[in-house]
């Protein structure tokens, strides 16, 4: 289980969940009072193995609920090949084929005078002429 307690996964769970770091630490079954939850929870979050639970975990999430751009690229694929589609959405779906391939490149033309030179330097105001 990585190290942690149950309490500690439970905290990093939550706020994997929630983001909300003292929530997480109630709703992980610890007690505090005063401003107690929010320091703790604080410290939890700076807990080396914890951070390393809820990095793993992040990953994780993202492999398995995240589409990457090789699975959108397939949904809008299909999108455009289906002749049952509305033809707004097909054309939507090849535009934005197009434009992760690189078809649309915008350029943009820049017009001014540079004559090359960069110049840094400091102006002391108090010796600033009047």
């Amino acid at each position: 289980m990585n190290g942690l307690n149950i309490k500690q996964k439970r905290f990093a769970d939550y706020y994997i969940e929630t983001g909300n770091a003292t929530t997480s630490y109630l709703r992980a079954g610890y007690e505090a009072e005063g401003n107690a939850a929010e320091v703790n929870a604080s410290r939890l979050l700076r807990n080396a193995k914890v951070l390393k639970y809820i990095k793993e975990r992040n990953e994780q999430l993202d492999v398995e609920y995240v589409a990457d751009i090789t699975e959108t690229k397939r949904f809008w694929t299909e999108i455009m090949r289906d002749d049952n589609a509305d033809i707004k959405d097909r054309l939507k779906a090849s535009e934005y084929i197009a434009k992760t391939n690189g078809a649309f490149v915008e350029k943009k033309e820049l017009k001014g005078a540079f004559d090359g030179k960069i110049v840094f330097g400091f102006e002391d105001p108090t010796l600033a002429e009047n």
